[in-house]
């Protein structure tokens, strides 16, 4: 098992959401798909599917 991660934080990729604009930091949850990630939450993403 790898260790947890302990370096510099402010390394990793950053993004912004589509819905709100806020900052995303990449997560190991979003490893395989970081690409294709656009928003920082669920209710973002269930709120920008319900705008016209």
């Amino acid at each position: 098992m790898k260790p947890a991660f302990r370096g510099n934080k402010a390394a990793l990729p950053a993004k912004r959401c589509a819905a709100c604009g806020r900052t995303m930091v990449w997560r190991k949850k979003w490893q395989r798909d970081w690409e294709a990630v656009k928003y920082c939450s669920e209710r973002c993403r269930r709120q920008r599917a319900a705008q016209p």
